[in-house]
């Protein structure tokens, strides 16, 4: 606690923009704030805005964009650049400006853009200006009091393992009172901080990926008070799809996200508004595009009138039947990957058009790392198709990460397409369920709150190695797979747990990345819903 009390001390007399919060805080609100730094790791930072050391704030940011100026100049003596962007979050705008300022200070050029745009916009300006690295400030479909600091390669991945422990090193040896940054507006006019907007290009980029013609499709769409609204209506625009309705109530960006909490597109509640309109105007599609337009909510109308919420596991499996059995060109040996957690349906698919199916741990740069691996070997272009089940997807390779753009397009596409063939989109699923067989899948979260949090997750995955389930309700377990130790697979150590039944179901176990979760992936390979139930109730007892 003297430390809490010291780092407070600290901060009540030298972060002057924030001393009315400090000087209200009572004991459990400065231990939260306090009793720890945030941590820095491959997903960058991400945490509730506020002041204190374990939330994000002007000093958080500064700290850490610091150490990442430090990083660049020892790798990089001269010349380095940096691209930035932001999301519509609370704050977002002014910790996007402070960074570049913080950069300027120490003799870096940011390449910052004039408005709002997605995370795949900066993986694509990272790219598109040869940049050393890239950051993004976002904490994607996380509710309204958090925000984040993403940081990628030049490569336009997030970084690895290996360069975020790196970075965090000199993060480390930053003084967080020390940090200076340049006049923003003075940096500009001296040219080493650079607003950009390459929105052309990466338009072009995205339009290259198109694969159907037809256009007959009436749609409703929702940017979540996001920053889709920069460039998903545009996209549909120029693309030739004259009917869109977007939600009113969510059309501009609003880091508050008063019709939807947690506006995460996996939630049915997150659409419930556009599917309100849909359901008024008769619409054909319905999708959603959380706050930073990496991922993508869909429901579809079906014959009967009613709507349909398209899984993201089964969204992965539409496009990739769609894009194989539509796409007028496709490379040789082709290749499609999905992460661990996804369902096993998108292989057999994929398999059944001859391509090759790749597996990787959860997060999207694995899949970007993939790609750089085939271009290393100069063969970029048998990369078809990525995604993972939390609703990200990217087709193409001019990104590095999941993009809700290029998504957008297909889905409205691919459901003209279907419609022109008397189809709906739940038509061509029940079709691709009756050939290949259904697999149903759920994914719960349990939440580790608090200064306890991190420790009992701790507790609890060391539990779980300790005594791992022998079966999956009544299905004895036949594969177990610890990825910390296990050397089967070529893939990165990583504190995910894996445990397959002799009739196929699943349960595979890992902490969230960027929230204090432990989230259980369960699949039931028989049985349907009622199965899953089961598997759920024992999962819970478990845990």
């Amino acid at each position: 606690m003297d430390n809490i009390e010291a780092k407070y001390t600290e901060w009540l007399n030298c972060a002057k923009e924030y001393h009315a919060e400090l000087s209200a805080m009572d004991a459990e609100t400065k231990k939260e704030a306090f009793y720890k730094d945030l941590e820095f790791g491959t997903a960058g930072l991400r945490g509730i805005l506020g002041a204190g050391t374990n939330r994000l704030n002007l000093y958080t940011i500064g700290g850490v964009t610091q150490g990442l100026a430090d990083y660049l100049s020892a790798h990089k003596k001269f010349g380095a650049t940096v691209a930035i962007s932001y999301d519509s979050r609370n704050c977002s705008t002014e910790f996007a400006r402070h960074a570049a300022a913080v950069l300027a200070e120490n003799g870096i050029k940011s390449y910052i853009t004039g408005v709002l745009q997605p995370t795949p916009y900066l993986s694509f300006m990272v790219r598109h200006y040869g940049c050393d690295a890239g950051i993004m400030i976002t904490a994607s479909h996380n509710p309204a009091k958090f925000n984040g600091y993403k940081v990628y390669g030049p490569d336009g991945c997030q970084v690895t393992d290996a360069a975020a422990a790196d970075i965090f090193g000199y993060i480390q040896n930053v003084k967080t009172f020390d940090v200076k940054a340049a006049d923003f507006d003075g940096a500009v006019q001296s040219g080493i901080i650079e607003f950009a907007e390459p929105t052309r290009e990466y338009l072009d980029s995205v339009y290259a990926r198109s694969v159907g013609s037809a256009r007959d499709i009436s749609i409703v769409y929702t940017p979540l008070n996001g920053t889709g609204t920069s460039i998903v209506p545009q996209m549909f625009r120029e693309r030739g799809f004259g009917s869109v309705a977007i939600v009113s109530e969510q059309a501009l960006p609003d880091g508050d996200f008063p019709t939807t909490p947690y506006p995460n597109p996996e939630k049915a509640e997150t659409l419930k508004l556009a599917i309100e309109l849909a359901k008024k105007t008769g619409a054909d599609i319905v999708i959603g595009t959380d706050p930073d337009a990496d991922r993508i909510g869909v429901s579809a109308r079906q014959k009967d009138g009613e709507y349909r919420l398209i899984s993201g596991n089964e969204l992965g499996v539409l496009f990739i039947d769609y894009i194989f059995s539509h796409s007028k060109s496709l490379p040789k040996n082709p290749v499609v990957v999905k992460t661990i957690v996804t369902t096993d349906l998108a292989m057999r698919v994929a398999e059944s058009y001859g391509a090759e199916t790749r597996e990787v741990l959860t997060g999207f740069k694995y899949i970007g790392e993939v790609i750089k691996k085939l271009e290393a070997k100069g063969e970029g272009d048998r990369f078809v198709f990525g995604y993972e089940e939390s609703c990200g997807y990217l087709s193409g390779t001019y990104v590095r990460d999941k993009d809700a753009v290029v998504a957008s397009m297909l889905v409205a596409e691919m459901a003209a397409d279907y419609k022109a063939e008397g189809k709906t989109l739940g038509d061509v699923l029940d079709g691709i369920y009756e050939k290949f067989g259904k697999y149903y899948h759920r994914t719960v979260s349990f939440a580790y709150e608090g200064v306890s949090g991190a420790q009992k997750m701790q507790e609890v995955l060391a539990g779980v190695r300790k005594n791992p389930p022998m079966d999956i309700d009544g299905s004895k377990v036949v594969k177990a797979i610890d990825y910390m130790t296990q050397t089967e697979y070529e893939l990165p150590k990583s504190n995910v747990l894996s445990f397959k039944a002799e009739d196929g179901s699943k349960l595979i176990i890992r902490p969230s990345g960027t929230e204090p979760l432990i989230k259980v992936y369960i699949t039931a390979a028989t049985g349907g819903e009622k199965r899953i139930d089961a598997i759920l109730s024992e999962a819970k007892k478990f845990m």
